[in-house]
């Protein structure tokens, strides 16, 4: 490699690093090219692929630098490999393998490449060197650099041990995989285990190396850490992994061992070849599979009473020795005589608390690998019955598993049933069923005692506990015999109604729970050997069969009972004739509904026969017609619950009243009456009885006359009138007038009533009458107010005083004003029949005049006024001439003054004092 010393030569013996990293420090004085490799020395395995990347730097020229790389041999032949310029530049030698691509050259930036060879050959070793052609203007730095590549032949080897194919689950597996390689170069080993389930991407376990150090995956660290993975010892490179307690969901599926050789470049490991070795798939099974669980006896059968009975459960399974067994012995299936839990600790359990250390005690132990063997000792006739062996079969998850160490419950099985009879003589006796009250129809009462006689081998001490049957009828009964029948001969319909045990204890069957609490029911023991069954009230399902089941018992000392003998009597047939129930509902009036918004009000009244305690549910329906459709309003449950329904609009439901008035008693209330609620009203009546802790059952039904609601709309009547505060005015006076409207009839309220009115006026001319009414001003019922246009100055207003009553203003009256006035009005009215807002007729009121005073006396003075200036002017002007010219004038203007007098009050100022009659009047006159 040749180097420039840029600032002077080289110090001797200073190495290649140093040069670099001086220039690096010095570059701000005297940069200087730059050449670098990759670090070696490399070494790679024959046929993988080798890369060798080179980068330039602190270079002048061009961005994009050109790159050229030779290889010498140990021999000192120098081979040219490839260059990024010149495509010829390759040896002959490598012409192939440049053309296939298998040694090539890729530009990765401006300044740096990378030598890439496929498949590396044992002759491609040498060293590697890579040259940059000089574009600096000044030459200074490294325009070349070197590493040297190694290639050692593939010599690594993975041998994987076959894995077996069945694992039972809880055991251990272990793993054997041999990787060995040869040493021609320092290289290192390593081992990894992985496994793959079902389709899903192997999930590596363990890695073994190539240091020394130990990798888990990711589910594993915490397995490893606890113990559950280990790594066993082996020799000439075999490498063994042992998986502690499997599962099938951790360890099932498919190990695959994988071998790597690794060198050490720049300071790192690095793989240069590895090779995987299938070491097959691994099912676990399931501890069920194999789970055997199997009792026996090793007393003679049967056992007296007072001697030991031993019982022996042998447990087996493929994965014994890594399972903790809990191990319970039941008697029939149900009572659990002894238990040991899976440490081997016997619990205490009922039965055996129930027994004396020195008497009939309870014993269990473990005597095997598997075997555990209960003893019973000083058996009575109790201690009779079917007896299992129950395993359940624990396994401890691997530590670190997803499980945290802890045991889980893997499998549990029974054993078949070992029969064990403890032999007694039993005793006998004899059941006589009879009725002592029996009814004749429902919601009597019914009196049955059981009499047991007869009695033999009941040991001193012996008690008797009863429980009492009843078949539905239709259910044919066995035949009996006349002394009772062994419990073996049950009747297969039969359900109980209650017990007595032999201390007294009353213990009630299903659906008479409700029977007993109420006092309906009653168990009792009139006689040591005498039982009484009482119902107050029976109904229609407790008629059929009635039998009575007597057990004998004897109780040791230490209080626990045992069974000895149990009887069935012959039934006892309780039947009655049913009744039909009836029932028959009347409704009538309460309240009529004459006029719209009145209250309607009606009253339906049960009547029954054979029901006993019933409850009723109402039903108020409606129809408008015999033919329309039924319309349902209201409900009213057994319970009282009242429902609205949908034959009256939501808004109206305050309207409607649904009431329990009595026993037997129901009313119906509709308040506010309308034109659609006219029509046929009435009840549907159900009668229901429901049992003690059940539904209501519905029993008949029955419907009541119909009562009809009619009547027509009436709506109130109303009267308009008209008054004036004063018959004339003044020019420029205000006149007022008012139209007042009454009421009469159903809508009183003001709130329910509302008017338009308008105002009317007829002009008069020259005092006479005729013309047609113009409209003034008119407000609507929603009090808005609207004015007619006029041609004169005068104006108007319309102000509504009190509920009834309207005003018309005429303000700055003038002589146009004169004339008749009128108004109209158009009332409008809540309905209380439909609820809605109807018109009724117009009404038109009588006629007012007024007048408007444009006096004449006024009208004279203006003129005499004039007259008697013109008569003094005139008289002005006599004087200056002689005397009888002035008194020829003076008469001739004082007659021209007078004529113009009454020219002027005839034309200019007419007599307006003139008031007309009402025309209502004329026509009056005129019938008249």
């Amino acid at each position: 490699m040749a180097i420039l010393w840029p600032c002077g030569p080289a110090p001797v013996g200073l190495r290649y690093e140093g040069v670099v990293r001086c220039c690096q420090v010095l570059s701000g004085v005297c940069s200087a090219r730059m050449v670098s490799v990759s670090s070696g020395p490399l070494v790679r395995v024959e046929g993988q692929p080798v890369s060798i990347r080179c980068t330039v730097s602190d270079y002048e020229g061009p961005r994009e630098q050109d790159f050229e790389w030779t290889m010498q041999r140990g021999g000192g032949v120098s081979i040219e490999v490839i260059s990024t310029f010149d495509i010829r530049f390759s040896d002959a030698s490598l012409g192939d393998r440049v053309a296939a691509g298998d040694v090539a050259v890729e530009r990765l930036a401006d300044s740096v490449v990378e030598l890439r060879i496929g498949e590396v050959r044992r002759g491609d070793g040498g060293v590697y060197s890579c040259h940059t052609p000089s574009t600096d203007s000044v030459i200074r730095g490294t325009y070349k650099a070197g590493v040297a590549l190694t290639v050692i032949p593939d010599t690594l080897k993975v041998i994987p041990a076959p894995v077996p194919p069945v694992v039972p689950e809880g055991s251990d597996i272990t793993l054997s995989c041999t990787v060995t390689r040869e040493l021609p170069q320092p290289t290192f080993l390593s081992v990894s285990w992985s496994l793959r389930k079902g389709s899903s991407p192997p999930e590596e376990v363990l890695t073994l190396g190539p240091q020394g150090g130990v990798a888990t995956g990711p589910g594993y660290a915490q397995r490893y850490a606890a113990g559950g993975l280990r790594l066993a010892p082996g020799q000439d490179g075999l490498f063994n992994l042992v998986l502690t307690k499997v599962t099938a969901a951790a360890d099932q599926g498919a190990y695959v061992c994988t071998g790597r050789q690794w060198t050490h470049e720049d300071g790192e490991s690095r793989s240069i070849v590895e090779r995987r070795g299938e070491m097959g798939q691994v099912t676990v099974t399931p501890t069920g599979e194999s789970l055997k669980v199997n009792a026996a006896s090793s007393s003679p059968a049967p056992v007296s009473v007072g001697r030991t009975l031993s019982l022996l459960c042998r447990v087996e399974a493929d994965n014994l020795a890594h399972l903790a067994l809990a191990v319970t012995w039941l008697r029939d299936g149900r009572h659990i005589i002894a238990v040991m839990d899976r440490n081997g600790v016997v619990a205490p359990t009922v039965a055996a608390s129930n027994r004396s250390s020195g008497q009939g005690e309870v014993g269990l132990e473990r005597i095997g690998t598997g075997q555990y063997q209960l003893v019973l000792r000083a058996v009575a006739v109790r201690d009779s019955g079917a007896y299992t062996c129950r395993v359940r079969a624990f396994i401890e998850t691997a530590p670190g598993g997803g499980e945290g160490g802890r045991w889980y419950q893997a499998a549990e099985k029974i054993s078949a049933p070992v029969t064990v009879r403890v032999s007694q003589i039993k005793p006998g006796f004899s059941l006589a069923l009879s009725a002592l009250r029996e009814p004749q129809a429902a919601a009597q009462s019914m009196e049955l005692a059981c009499h047991v006689t007869n009695i033999t081998h009941l040991p001193p001490g012996g008690l008797l506990g009863v429980t009492w049957e009843h078949t539905p009828p239709g259910t044919p009964p066995p035949g009996t015999p006349p002394h009772g029948t062994p419990p073996g001969a049950d009747l297969q319909s039969a359900h109980t109604i209650g017990s007595l045990d032999f201390h007294g204890n009353l213990q009630p069957g299903a659906g008479y729970s409700d029977r007993l609490d109420s006092g309906v029911m009653s168990l009792t023991r009139v006689h040591p050997e005498t039982f009484k069954l009482h119902l107050l009230r029976t109904q229609e399902g407790d008629m059929g069969q009635y039998m009575c089941r007597v057990s004998a018992w004897m109780q040791d000392q230490q209080g626990s009972a045992g069974m000895l003998a149990e009887y069935l009597s012959a039934p006892l047939p309780v039947v009655w004739t049913p009744k039909r129930p009836s029932l028959s509902v009347a409704a009538r009036r309460v309240r009529e509904a004459s006029v719209g918004g009145a209250t309607f009000e009606m009253s339906c009244s049960v009547a029954s026969q054979n029901l006993g305690e019933a409850g009723y549910s109402v039903l108020v329906q409606s129809q408008e017609s015999t033919e329309g459709d039924v319309r349902t309003i209201m409900t009213l449950s057994p319970d009282n619950v009242l429902q609205h329904r949908g034959g009256t609009a939501p808004q109206r439901r305050d309207s409607l009243m649904l009431t329990k008035s009595g026993p037997l008693d129901f009313s119906f209330r509709l308040a506010g009456v309308q034109l659609a609620d006219r029509g046929f009203y009435w009840c549907d009546v159900s009668a229901w009885t429901k049992q003690p802790g059940q539904a209501w059952t519905q029993v008949t039904r029955a419907e009541s006359n119909k009562v009809k609601i009619d009547f027509q709309e009436n709506g109130p009547s109303f009267t308009v009138a008209i008054q004036s505060d004063t018959s004339s005015v003044f020019p420029w006076e205000t006149a007022k007038m008012e139209c007042s409207l009454s009421v009469s009839g159903s809508s009183s309220k003001s709130d329910d009533v509302a008017y338009e009115v308008s105002w009317f006026f007829t002009r008069l001319r020259g005092g006479g009458g005729g013309g047609g009414a113009s409209l003034l001003a008119a407000v609507d019922r929603y009090g808005v107010v609207r004015k007619d246009r006029r041609n004169s100055s005068s104006d108007v207003s319309v102000e509504r005083r009190h509920a009834n009553t309207f005003q018309l203003s005429v303000h700055g009256t003038q002589d146009s004003d004169s004339g008749e006035y009128h108004c109209s009005a158009t009332p409008w009215y809540l309905s209380a029949s439909t609820g809605a807002w109807t018109q009724a007729q117009p009404l038109h009121s009588a006629g007012v005049f007024l007048t408007v005073r444009f006096a004449g006396t006024v009208c004279l003075s203006v003129c005499l006024s004039a007259c008697l200036s013109v008569c003094l002017s005139a008289l002005w002007e006599s004087l200056k001439l002689p005397l009888l010219y002035g008194a020829a004038a003076s008469l001739g203007v004082g007659l021209f003054s007078l004529v113009l007098g009454l020219v002027c009050a005839h034309c200019c100022c007419r007599n307006t004092m003139h008031t007309p009659r009402s025309r209502s009047k004329l026509m009056d006159l005129e019938m008249d």
